[in-house]
C-alpha cells in the first residue's frame, strides 16, 4: 500500500493525496505541491499513513517540500491583490457586454497563474477576454464556469438555521439531495423554507434522512385504516420524531397513540400484530 499525506488547499474543499517522500510531515503542516494546474500551497490535514491502491489518483505526484516563511508571505501579497483583480476584471466584462457574473478572482500561491469564477446561464464566448486579461495582468489566466451551488460555497454566507453554510465550512462534496427527502420527513413542500441560498434543495435534508427513513419503517402510512386502543380509524398525520401516529376514528374524532400501540388492519390478510408496519413508501 502507497505512503501518502492527504493535502487540502482551500475550507471545506476536497483531500487530495500526495506522496510524503522523506519529509517528516504533520497535520497542519503547509506544503508545496506539484498538482495538475500548477505549483499550489496546501496545508497537511491527513498525517503520513498508508491506503489502498484503488483510494490513489494516479499517478501519486510528490509533495515539493514544507513552505517557508517566504512561501506563505508570497502567498499572503498575491490574496491581497485578488479584489483589485476581480474589481478590473468586471469592467473588462461589461466592456465587452458579457452575459457572465464573475464570482471570484484566485492567485495561486506564487501568481504564476489568476483564475476568475463566473457563473452563466449558457456557454459564453470569452476568448477575447482572456486575451484582454493576459494582457492587463501579465500572468496566465484561467476561466472557469461554476454552478450556484459552488458559487455560494465560494462566497459564503449564513444559512437559514443562522449558521454559516455547511458548503462553505465543512462540507468536502455535494451530496444528491431530493424533494422526497423532504416528503420523507413530513416538511412543507414551500420551495422557500426547503432551500439554500443557492436556490437548492437545502444540503441539510441528507443529515437526518437516513433515520427518518429508518423510524418511519416501523410506522403505518397515511391513510391506512389501523386499529387503536380508542378504536379502528385512518391516519391521518404521523410525527417521525415522537413515534405516534394521528387517527382519525370512525366517529370522527382525532387521537394520537404511540406507534407502537398502533395495528394496520388489512381485510386480505387479516389483523397483524405488534408495531404497525408501514406498507408503502
Amino acid at each position: 500500500m502507497p505512503n501518502v499525506v492527504g493535502v487540502r488547499f482551500k475550507r471545506a474543499s476536497r483531500i487530495y493525496y500526495f506522496d510524503p517522500g522523506e519529509l517528516g510531515l504533520q497535520v497542519s503542516d503547509d506544503v508545496i505541491v506539484e498538482t495538475t494546474r500548477g505549483t499550489e500551497i496546501g496545508r497537511v490535514i491527513v498525517a503520513p499513513t498508508q491506503v489502498l491502491e484503488n483510494e490513489v489518483v494516479e499517478p501519486l505526484r510528490p509533495v515539493l517540500r514544507k513552505a517557508e516563511p517566504r512561501d506563505l508571505q508570497l502567498h499572503d501579497e498575491f490574496k491581497a491583490r485578488e479584489d483589485q483583480a476581480f474589481d478590473k476584471a468586471k469592467e473588462k466584462i461589461a466592456q465587452r457586454g458579457l452575459p457572465m457574473k464573475l464570482v471570484r478572482a484566485e492567485y495561486n500561491f506564487d501568481g504564476s497563474r489568476l483564475t476568475f469564477f463566473f457563473t452563466s446561464e449558457g456557454r459564453v464566448d470569452f476568448r477575447q477576454l482572456v486575451r484582454d486579461l493576459a494582457s492587463t495582468f501579465h500572468t496566465r489566466i484561467e476561466l472557469r464556469q461554476i454552478g450556484v451551488r459552488d458559487q455560494a460555497k465560494l462566497i459564503g454566507g449564513l444559512g437559514c438555521c443562522g449558521r454559516s453554510l455547511c458548503c462553505a465550512s465543512f462540507l468536502s462534496d455535494f451530496a444528491p439531495v431530493s424533494i422526497k427527502m423532504a416528503k420523507d420527513q413530513s416538511l412543507p413542500l414551500n420551495p422557500m423554507k426547503i432551500s439554500g441560498v443557492c436556490g437548492r434543495l437545502l444540503c441539510c435534508l441528507g443529515y437526518e434522512n437516513e433515520g427518518y427513513c429508518a423510524a418511519r419503517a416501523s410506522m403505518p402510512a397515511m391513510d391506512d385504516i389501523v386499529n387503536t386502543p380508542t378504536g379502528p380509524g385512518k391516519v391521518v398525520g404521523l410525527n417521525v420524531l415522537k413515534e405516534t401516529v394521528t387517527v382519525q376514528l370512525e366517529s370522527q374524532a382525532i387521537v394520537e397513540h404511540p406507534a407502537s400501540a398502533v395495528t394496520v388492519l388489512d381485510t386480505g390478510e387479516g389483523q397483524r400484530q405488534g408495531p404497525a408496519r408501514r406498507r408503502r413508501q
